[in-house]
């Protein structure tokens, strides 16, 4: 882990656990599983979108990834909802925190920062 991934080390493993929940164990081995969700978890301490912090050539790619890896969250984020957002959400709603603006995604004025396109 790098230096930042060090400090924020309790928000890597929270993001881990995230992924490894809903990962999909015939995409690969055990070990493959658990080095793609840290890979995924330490891009998500970036300060760009997930897919330019994980070096990926696009976001349609990092869909990819997680579609392979970690299907059942696919399938939860049928809004579309930027990845890293989204899984940072997962994590508040597993802790049953809810720190979002409005009752829901549709009325909330943050709506294009969490669904907008990512350029």
């Amino acid at each position: 882990m790098n230096t930042v991934a060090m400090q924020r080390a309790d928000e890597v493993v929270d993001l881990v656990a995230l992924l490894l929940d809903h990962a999909d164990p015939a995409a690969g081995t055990r070990e493959q599983v658990a080095a793609v969700a840290e890979r995924v978890a330490v891009g998500c301490l970036g300060d760009n979108h997930l897919w330019q912090d994980m070096q990926l050539a696009s976001r349609a790619e990092l869909t990819a990834l997680m579609r392979r890896w970690f299907p059942s969250l696919v399938a939860r984020n049928h809004a579309d909802m930027k990845w890293k957002k989204f899984l940072y959400k997962q994590l508040c709603e597993r802790e049953e925190l809810f720190i979002c603006k409005a009752p829901s995604c549709a009325v909330c004025v943050d709506r294009p920062v969490c669904f907008g396109p990512e350029d």
